[in-house]
């Protein structure tokens, strides 16, 4: 286990894209981790006086509308983000993954039943069913995360469905199945560890599109509440100066983009190096 771990490794480190994709993950997650270190400003606090002033050595980013040090805002709101993206993935892996691997383990009506309601919710645009789900609960951070997590559930249940009606029909599934091993140490044991390579790969990227996701509700008006640092909210309260002050929508933008790109990068570099079927 260990010497394949160490396989991996070296495999992505031959990797352009991972590298690149995993530098600009940990420049974020340090930037998140010492935000109040990195900030020369507090994110909420507003200066009329200094209001839509550009580039400077007081203000790297400039200032928004109301006087906020945009630079500032930026790194806190990488902690949102990458909270958004790591907890709504958390939750969208443990409930999509139990899902599929009961639909694919057991299959019948209940696997009918579970893959129905999948797809279904596959059905709408997930934009759109994150926006209804806002909608019934409310604007705020918390229920952001609620709507993408639930969005994101079909994608996982389908992937690990598909691995485990190849991997039900091992050999060494069936021989647990003789010895008399329960159902519940087989799919932990034999079936679940088997279904990990296209579920991290999966994880690296959903967390990008959990991001942009939150970003896009944000920017309606149906994330982040009014002066949260948040990137998509950032987009929303600047949008009519992108002509006057072009920096108050571009930095956001820039790191909307930014950090989508390193989770994409990353995981299309897992996805090579973990998929037999891309590696042959």
């Amino acid at each position: 286990m260990k010497e394949h771990r160490r396989q991996v490794y070296r495999a992505l480190i031959r990797q352009k894209s991972a590298v690149i994709g995993a530098s600009i993950l940990i420049f974020f997650i340090l930037a998140a981790i010492f935000a109040p270190l990195v900030a020369t400003h507090d994110p909420r606090e507003a200066d009329v006086i200094s209001r839509l002033k550009g580039w400077s050595k007081e203000h790297y980013f400039g200032t928004d509308k109301v006087g906020r040090d945009i630079f500032s805002r930026i790194v806190y709101g990488s902690r949102i983000s990458i909270k958004i993206g790591v907890v709504a993935m958390t939750f969208s892996i443990s409930l999509g993954t139990s899902l599929g691997i009961i639909a694919g383990y057991y299959g019948g009506w209940l696997d009918n039943v579970i893959m129905r309601v999948m797809d279904m919710m596959l059905a709408l645009p997930s934009i759109l069913l994150a926006m209804v789900i806002v909608t019934i609960l409310g604007q705020s951070l918390t229920n952001v995360i609620i709507a993408v997590s639930i969005v994101y559930i079909p994608q996982y249940a389908r992937i690990l469905r598909a691995s485990v009606l190849i991997i039900r029909e091992q050999e060494y599934v069936m021989a647990a199945r003789v010895i008399g091993a329960s159902d519940l140490r087989i799919l932990t044991t034999a079936v679940l560890p088997n279904c990990l390579a296209p579920l991290i790969v999966q994880a690296t990227l959903g967390m990008g599109a959990a991001i942009l996701d939150a970003a896009g509700l944000s920017f309606l008006g149906l994330g982040a509440e009014v002066g949260e640092p948040e990137w998509g909210a950032m987009l929303n309260e600047n949008r009519a100066l992108i002509r006057r002050a072009p920096w108050t929508v571009m930095t956001p933008g820039i790191a909307i983009f930014l950090i989508v790109l390193g989770f994409n990068l990353l995981g299309d570099a897992l996805r090579d190096v973990l998929d037999p079927q891309v590696q042959t």
